[in-house]
């Protein structure tokens, strides 16, 4: 069901992008529209694991650095199927993780110094148990598309608002018709692209979120078999994250596994289920 939900929004996603293309020129800005959405899914299909990585200021720890560590991250890997991924720490109280990556081979996985402080063997092994998931179920692909795809809307949508701050009109049919009708049409197209398709995709895009953050919760408490021990961390990371909110850039905080940030980024925008459901639906798990 997660998978099917999960397709329905992305196909919608893209189609706000296609909408937000003919709106602003017609054919040729649908045209447009998908250039710019190849050109960035490119982008961020091959690059966007480095781009996280460095935007969080994770460091690739060795063995000998951090076994403790890298013995979880092995033995999570092993149990979920996976190729063992890359380990990084990020130097930072705020207790926290995430994994990225295009695939299994190419994948990542970085914890905060805090969460490796406060967690308990089994509990670290539940967050990393979920990271593993996410990289099984592409999840680390999926929302970074996402992602991508929202960002290109809103870059249209930056435009149809300097378009009609300059008494522009969008390219479409209705412009072609001339007259006064043409230019209502024109009009109304480049206020839905400028205010109501970019809200709409921020919608969307936090649904799928929040949908992987389940779905990726429910394999990995299946695969380390303790739904408790990860229901019991997630207590610990919300209490801390909020006492110790991280400086990271929100364009990479829907890839932790809590929300990094604090005010309210943290509570009405977040791109995170509620903390509390994700307990609940862990601790009614039944593992067999």
């Amino acid at each position: 069901m997660n998978t099917l939900k999960t397709g329905f929004l992305m196909i919608l996603l893209s189609s706000f992008l296609v909408m937000a293309g003919y709106f602003m020129g017609g054919m040729g800005g649908m045209i447009f529209a998908l250039i710019i959405s190849l050109a960035m899914n490119f982008f961020t299909y091959w690059f966007s694991d480095k781009l996280a990585l460095r935007m969080t200021g994770a460091r690739e720890v060795s063995q000998e650095d951090a076994p403790d560590l890298h013995f979880i991250v092995e033995e999570q890997a092993r149990l979920a199927q996976l190729p063992k991924p890359r380990v990084y720490v990020i130097e930072s109280a705020s207790p926290n993780a995430f994994a990225t990556g295009r695939n299994p081979k190419h994948a990542a996985v970085a914890a905060t110094t805090g969460i490796m402080r406060i967690l308990s063997r089994d509990e670290l092994s539940g967050v990393l148990a979920h990271e593993m998931a996410h990289v099984g179920n592409r999840d680390t692909l999926i929302m970074t598309v996402a992602a991508a795809l929202a960002g290109a809307i809103t870059f249209l949508a930056m435009m149809a608002r300097f378009s009609a701050l300059f008494g522009g009109m969008g390219g479409g049919d209705g412009d072609r018709r001339g007259g006064n009708h043409g230019a209502v049409v024109g009009m109304i197209g480049l206020l839905v692209v400028a205010i109501l398709l970019p809200l709409a995709a921020f919608l969307v895009r936090t649904a799928i979120s929040r949908s992987r953050e389940y779905h990726a919760d429910a394999t990995g408490a299946q695969t380390s078999r303790h739904p408790l021990a990860l229901a019991s961390a997630l207590e610990k990371l919300e209490l801390e994250s909020h006492r110790k909110p991280m400086k990271v850039n929100e364009a990479v905080s829907h890839l932790f596994i809590v929300n990094p940030l604090s005010g309210l980024s943290a509570s009405m925008f977040s791109t995170h289920p509620p903390i509390q459901k994700r307990i609940a639906r862990l601790r009614e798990m039944r593992i067999v």
